[in-house]
């Protein structure tokens, strides 16, 4: 995993163990224009929230997208098609912190 401490400590920060088998998804799509963007980013919407229903921890795996040397080996192995526009890393992780939430009074007016 990425830290961007580099080689220095940083205080409080506690160190947990992942998974030996973590399970990836790969979200891809057959073109990569703009609208095939707009269709993972919906798509991808979809998978969070149902992994959040199930009790899944979910974290964004997006070195390998950053250079589309690195990109371009995450296409369909059989049929060498598609273009990954996300790699997510899925599984039970240790209980997280709570979003905090506004109540729904504050962001929304609700009229008679």
């Amino acid at each position: 995993m990425r830290d961007f401490a580099g080689t220095r400590t940083v205080e409080g920060r506690s160190a947990t163990e992942f998974e030996r088998s973590p399970h990836l998804a790969l979200l891809s799509t057959a073109r990569d224009r703009p609208e095939d963007w707009l269709r993972a980013g919906q798509a991808m919407e979809c998978v969070l929230l149902l992994a959040t229903l199930e009790g899944l921890s979910s974290s964004f795996v997006t070195q390998a997208l950053e250079s589309s040397d690195l990109r371009w080996p995450l296409r369909d192995p059989i049929s060498g098609t598609g273009h990954v526009q996300m790699v997510l890393r899925l599984g039970y992780g240790p209980k997280g912190p709570s979003t905090p939430r506004r109540p729904v009074w504050d962001a929304l007016d609700i009229e008679p």
